[in-house]
């Protein structure tokens, strides 16, 4: 393998395209030629090294029309171009849709083809018809990449022969950065501001104990559609002046180093790269068990982290008051977990996925 394109989306801040720019800077630094294809390009996104090619799957508007059908072939011969130009030994596509069109779009082509989900799949692949779909059109794939053995377990035999679970590799950014200082007071949160992330979870959890822990706040990094109704629960709770929404954090280890506890509320994730960084900078960290499995693969509950059950605000507060409350308990945990995550750095992560990538 000496030539490989990764397909996503965009690199629209989140863990997916977090994991897509460590792999294509780590292909870059091994020596080979390297094409990240993306559909768009939005306003605030990962940086990546100027000297990886990008470009984008998107048909110019000019060329698209009001049907469905005239407007899908046409991005299908965009894309299958753009194979036939690079020539690539394998394609790594990301998530959803993607996954089926660099199926597709690479049939007939020299090109082996490794797709991945992200998550749960029922939620990237949301219905009967795109379920089956998925299903079938998998079978094609030369490589399945999984995150859980619960989302391995969606698909049928034909796909689980042809499929490896490969964790997320650590973001370099958070190497050697574990913080041994005096914590500072407050918890924290990082991630997108959605229904899904389900914020109002954690701030539901922390009214419980704001009273009993007056000294400490709670601060949510990300940006979302959310925003407003997070807004109006903390003006319900009364909590304006404790519970802060800062939006995004460029520096997110020198933001959130110090923080006495950090929080993961979701209620679906894959392999959660927030757990993995909040682990590595050494903040103790409380999770819900949710779906496909990703936060219970790296938290052993007692252990290295806790785990709550998804939308308990009841459980998640008893949580946090264990957190704040027993510092040597506090302690216990971020060692563990620390110790857990040197497994996950990413050079021996991204190794791996080389091997794959390789074998196929």
């Amino acid at each position: 393998m000496k030539k490989i394109a990764l397909f996503i989306n965009s690199l629209q801040k989140g863990g997916s395209e977090r994991v897509i720019v460590n792999l294509a800077e780590y292909f870059h630094g091994k020596g080979y030629e390297v094409l990240l294809v993306t559909q768009y390009k939005r306003e605030v996104e990962y940086d990546i090294n100027p000297s990886i090619k990008r470009i984008y799957s998107e048909p110019d508007k000019s060329q698209l029309g009001s049907g469905r059908v005239h407007n899908f072939i046409v991005r299908f011969k965009t894309l299958r171009n753009i194979w036939k130009e690079f020539q690539p030994d394998v394609i790594l596509s990301f998530l959803g849709k993607n996954n089926m069109m660099a199926i597709l779009t690479s049939r007939g082509l020299s090109a082996k083809v490794a797709v991945s989900v992200r998550g749960l799949p029922t939620l990237e692949y949301e219905g009967s018809k795109q379920q089956k779909l998925a299903k079938f059109l998998f079978g094609y794939a030369d490589g399945v990449v999984l995150q859980t053995v619960d989302a391995m377990n969606f698909f049928p035999a034909k796909v689980r022969k042809k499929s490896v679970i490969l964790s997320n590799p650590l973001n370099p950014a958070f190497i050697n950065k574990r913080y041994t200082g005096e914590r500072s007071d407050y918890i924290v949160a990082v991630g997108r501001l959605d229904d899904n992330k389900n914020h109002a979870m954690l701030i539901k959890g922390f009214s419980r104990i704001a009273a009993d822990f007056p000294d400490v706040s709670l601060r949510i990094y990300g940006e979302g559609r959310s925003r407003e109704d997070l807004e109006q629960l903390i003006s319900e709770k009364k909590l304006e002046d404790r519970v802060l929404l800062p939006g995004y954090a460029n520096d997110v280890p020198g933001t959130i180093c110090d923080a006495r506890c950090f929080v993961l509320s979701s209620n679906t994730e894959g392999m959660p790269n927030s757990i993995m960084e909040a682990m590595a900078l050494g903040i103790p960290v409380i999770s819900t068990d949710c779906p496909c499995g990703g936060p219970s693969t790296l938290i052993k509950d007692g252990i290295n982290g806790l785990l709550v059950g998804v939308n308990d605000d009841k459980a998640l507060a008893e949580a946090l008051r264990k957190m704040l409350s027993d510092k040597e308990f506090a302690n216990t945990i971020s060692d563990n977990a620390y110790e857990f995550i040197e497994g996950l750095h990413p050079d021996k992560v991204n190794a791996k996925w080389e091997e794959y990538l390789s074998s196929l």
